[in-house]
């Protein structure tokens, strides 16, 4: 490994580990800020109950549960030819760069390239929200059948050679990927600062790189900035000098890398982006970079021809994105759920609203229990930018005017986007009431529901007095204290409600939950 590219892995590690630690700080930030603006009192009248109309517009298209699995195995399908072209031209990119002159063999590339097409395992374990078991079990299986290939095409039986090849195309992307994506904060918002993160490192250590430039020619502006420090240790000196240039880039490149945040914002805003498509791309960019890294000591710049693969992924989606099928009005999913129920929250969003974001759009009041799932690059630079506040509802009047403003069609890659609106413990009665008013299908988890949760029963009296035609899936568990729940909804209409036992999600509970809500 030559000194430049030592440099490069250096700063490819250092950009994963800062924006690890960002994202863990950001996200405890955002929770305690949306706590501290959720709590604060608005200025405006007590909350006025908002008129029932049915939402302008055709009426929904019906969506069945065949529907949404076809969507799924279209998207499924759609990621692994994706990885497989970006497999296949990755290979042969390789080839010619690492075995100059060699004509390519059809099998032996065919080898390579399953051994380069391991991606996709975490690619479509993140789509999926694969438990951390499934997705270790998904890749070891992965990982047996490609030794067994590779041991199969060698002429000797070398099983170290063939692990050792594994474990040098594999083990330093998998592990970075692994502090990125396998987190729920990290996963939510490290994707979006890699790139900025990178850009500062690399700005410092070209710094350095000055400095070390300016000692070994005996610069004269070295020598300036130096004599000014010769009262101190000799040691303190120097440190000074070392820290002004690692300081002096990354001062000059704040303000670029601040634009650049904002820059992607925007692009997932005007769906340039989605986070699907920005996980799926950061998997293989973090593939591409260490095997780039790699052949930079024999091939130099021409290393960097790895990324070329990355251009199947608009190539593929864009017209892939043309030829889906398209609905004027998908259906719309509010989801309500009892607040201070963290884990139960996020095993509901993991298991069902992912699967119905196929066929439609969710919203629902923000809450700080699904800060992690919900947050996008948009929410990320604007909160960055100290412009949380301003997507709060403040009074009634604010409330139309945040529901004009959801994003509701399709992103590229086919999925449904999730709209929150972020309401003072004095507004959210407001908001619930348009999104009743809204929405087509009602998921409301009660697992864990007692008397004292006064919001859930507001809630579940809401919904039974609205008078548009609406479907309600109600989930309960042995703690539901089902009498009261029967009791908030009894004045209303009862028959629209479905009640669900699910103390805990497995395929057959999946299967009922999302059967009923599209129905």
């Amino acid at each position: 490994m030559t000194p430049h590219t030592g440099k490069l892995y250096l700063a490819l590690i250092v950009s994963v580990l800062l924006s690890c630690v960002a994202a863990w700080i950001i996200a405890g930030r955002y929770r305690w800020r949306m706590l501290q603006l959720m709590r604060a009192p608005h200025t405006g009248g007590s909350a006025a109950p908002v008129a029932e109309a049915a939402p302008d517009g055709p009426p929904p298209l019906p969506v069945s549960l065949a529907d949404n699995r076809r969507a799924g195995i279209r998207l499924t399908m759609l990621l692994i030819v994706m990885s497989c072209l970006l497999a296949a031209t990755s290979t042969c990119v390789w080839w010619v760069l690492s075995l100059p002159g060699e004509p390519m063999a059809p099998k032996r590339v065919a080898v390579v390239a399953l051994l380069h097409l391991w991606p996709v395992v975490p690619a479509l374990a993140l789509m999926g929200r694969w438990s951390r078991k499934r997705f270790l079990g998904a890749l070891l299986l992965w990982c047996g059948v490609t030794f067994v290939v590779l041991l199969w095409r060698q002429i000797e039986r070398r099983p170290l050679e063939a692990l050792a090849a594994m474990v040098s195309d594999m083990g330093l992307s998998l592990v970075l990927l692994s502090l990125v994506f396998l987190g729920s904060a990290t996963r939510a918002i490290a994707p979006w600062l890699v790139t900025p993160a990178a850009v500062l490192v690399s700005s410092m250590l070209v710094g350095l790189d000055v400095l070390t430039y300016m000692a070994n020619s005996a610069s004269p502006v070295l020598t300036y900035l130096i004599s000014p420090l010769e009262w101190l240790p000799g040691w303190g000196g120097v440190f000074l000098v070392f820290v002004l240039f690692a300081l002096l880039p990354l001062a000059l490149m704040w303000w670029p890398v601040r634009m650049l945040g904002r820059a992607l914002g925007h692009a997932y805003s005007r769906k340039r982006l989605s986070d699907l498509l920005a996980v799926f791309t950061g998997i293989w960019i973090f593939a591409l970079t260490d095997r780039a890294l790699t052949l930079s000591t024999t091939a130099g710049a021409w290393a960097f021809a790895m990324y070329l693969p990355l251009l199947w992924i608009p190539m593929v989606m864009w017209p892939a994105a043309k030829w889906r099928p398209r609905s004027e009005r998908p259906p719309t999913l509010l989801v309500l759920r009892v607040f201070q129920q963290d884990a139960q929250a996020r095993s509901l969003f993991d298991h069902v609203v992912e699967r119905w974001r196929l066929s439609g759009n969710t919203v629902m009041i923000a809450g700080t229990d699904l800060a992690d799932r919900t947050l996008d690059a948009d929410d990320i630079f604007q909160f960055l930018d100290g412009k949380l506040a301003q997507r709060f509802i403040v009074s009634p009047a604010d409330v139309a005017r945040r529901i004009d403003a959801f994003d509701m069609s399709a992103d590229i890659d086919g999925r449904y986007r999730v709209n929150e609106c972020y309401c003072h413990d004095t507004t959210w009665q407001d908001a619930l009431q348009a999104l009743v008013r809204y929405s087509d299908v009602v998921l409301m988890d009660l697992r864990g529901f007692q008397a004292h949760n006064a919001g859930c029963r507001y809630e579940l009296a809401t919904l039974a007095r609205a008078s548009r035609k609406l479907r309600v899936v109600v989930l309960t568990d042995g703690r539901t204290d089902r009498t009261v729940a029967q009791e908030a909804v009894a004045p209303g209409w009862q028959d629209r409600f479905t009640w669900i036992e699910v103390s805990h999600f497995n395929a057959s509970r999946l299967r009922e939950v999302l059967a009923h809500l599209f129905a």
